[in-house]
């Protein structure tokens, strides 16, 4: 069965959607192409162990996953969810019905928790200027991907989360965030004060 996951490439301010096609056949084989570097390709160890301790698995077959745009690398281990997210849904594991209108984003732990990853803000921009439905991601980057309006941001903490997502026996909470509020609770609210500075006495706070 094939399935396709989308992720996101980000390089400087911009990011390019990246599509991840998940093929699995009879054999025993697993392939990862489309130029990937060495954190990407370490993907399948996490990918194994967070199954496995959540009550899944990797299936013993052939196992095709390609990254396009296959001339752009794949850097980082922030496409493990989105590798896992089209291995369960293209060994039937998990529904497949919604997977194709999020970007999926977020580097596993071994038990399945979720680590932040980078670059949030571009990635959230792109996935609403390609018309996608929402973005799923780490829980501690769902403010940062939440000031970009008209995007369903879902903040989750473990794979088992969106795994029950997709399987409809679970609602998230997309996470919304007021922009003027923000801006005015902490206009303010800065890091360092000149009165924090010692033997300046004479420095002018005008």
């Amino acid at each position: 069965m094939l399935v396709k996951t989308y992720g996101s490439a980000v390089f400087g301010i911009n990011a390019t959607t990246v599509t991840v096609e998940t093929n699995i056949n009879s054999g025993i084989n697993f392939l990862l192409v489309g130029l990937p570097d060495s954190a990407v390709k370490e993907s399948q160890q996490r990918i194994d162990a967070a199954l496995k301790n959540n009550g899944y698995r990797i299936p013993g077959k052939s196992i095709v996953i390609n990254m396009a745009p296959a001339d752009i690398r794949k850097e980082g281990s922030a496409y493990d969810l989105t590798i896992a997210v089209g291995i369960l849904a293209a060994s039937e594991q998990m529904l497949s019905d919604k997977v194709s209108d999020y970007i999926i984003m977020g580097e596993l732990s071994l038990d399945g928790g979720l680590q932040p990853i980078k670059g949030v803000l571009p990635i959230a921009i792109q996935a609403k200027a390609e018309n996608f439905k929402g973005i799923i991601l780490p829980k501690q980057n769902a403010k940062e991907a939440g000031i970009v309006d008209g995007l369903e941001v879902y903040g989750v903490e473990n794979i088992k989360e969106v795994i029950d997502f997709f399987n409809d026996t679970v609602q998230l909470e997309p996470t919304i965030v007021n922009t003027h509020e923000e801006f005015f609770a902490n206009l303010n609210e800065t890091e360092f004060d000149f009165c924090d500075v010692k033997g300046q006495e004479i420095i002018s706070y005008n």
